[in-house]
């Protein structure tokens, strides 16, 4: 299953993002640009279930978080920011197997914070909804 979908996913243009660290434990995340926008795609797999034998809610959370904050750096120009708040709703469950997407978008950016949105999709149903605020930071 994991390599149709990511036969599918190359097919459709986009690539393996490059990552290290807690999120390459749960990637590979997939990314492609589509205009002046980013994209992001997670394909679930058995380790991503919870005692249910769903996509774990905070695999989605986690999802949502990075790709929000990955945009954040990339239309801000910012290297460093950390995640001040992330607000998620669960709407719908996740099963293993499913192709997650995140189109995160800028909802307001200050000097110091920038306030994202996305919605984690699978085949076009919304199963999450997150906000996040990021705080940018001086180089480290």
């Amino acid at each position: 299953m994991t390599d149709k979908a990511a036969s599918r996913l190359r097919h459709d243009g986009w690539s393996v993002v490059e990552t290290s660290g807690f999120i390459h434990l749960i990637g590979p995340l997939w990314e492609r640009k589509v205009g002046d926008a980013l994209e992001f795609a997670l394909i679930t797999q058995d380790k991503h279930h919870n005692r249910r034998g769903m996509v774990q809610g905070g695999v989605m959370m986690t999802f949502a978080d990075r790709t929000c904050g990955m945009t954040a750096r990339y239309v801000s120009g910012r290297q460093y920011m950390a995640t001040v708040q992330l607000d998620t709703h669960f709407v719908e469950a996740g099963k293993i197997g499913d192709i997650l997407i995140s189109r995160p978008r800028v909802v307001r950016s200050t000097r110091s914070l920038i306030f994202m949105s996305t919605e984690v999709t699978v085949d076009g149903r919304c199963i999450v909804m997150a906000n996040g605020v990021f705080k940018f930071l001086k180089g480290e």
